[in-house]
């Protein structure tokens, strides 16, 4: 049978050498592996987004139907619709459009 202070040093040995392998250093990842990170932050956001506008379109709901049974004209503001996953957002189609040079003829 161990003593408990043969434990306690094993244990904390463990300890030392798990942090000492999580310090340690990797290599850089690849352009491809950098590729799949960067698609699936994008996935991500634009989930959040759409989660976003979802959320905002049952709110409008709940308020119109609030705000007509206590018999106010509902004025809610708009929901931002994401569009689909990969489109380019709004506000950046004009600046790339303006930073194309115009041919003259």
């Amino acid at each position: 049978m161990r003593k408990p202070t043969e434990a306690i040093i094993g244990g904390l040995a463990l300890v030392f050498l798990s942090v000492g392998l999580a310090y340690a250093k990797l290599p850089p990842p690849s352009e491809e592996a950098k590729t799949k990170a960067e698609e699936a932050k994008a996935k991500a956001d634009y989930g959040d987004k759409v989660g976003a506008y979802k959320l905002c379109l049952s709110q409008n709901r709940v308020a119109e139907n609030y705000l007509k049974a206590k018999g106010h004209k509902p004025q809610l503001p708009a929901c931002q619709d994401p569009g689909p996953f990969g489109a380019a957002p709004p506000a950046a189609a004009p600046a790339a459009a303006a930073a194309t040079p115009e041919k003259k003829k």
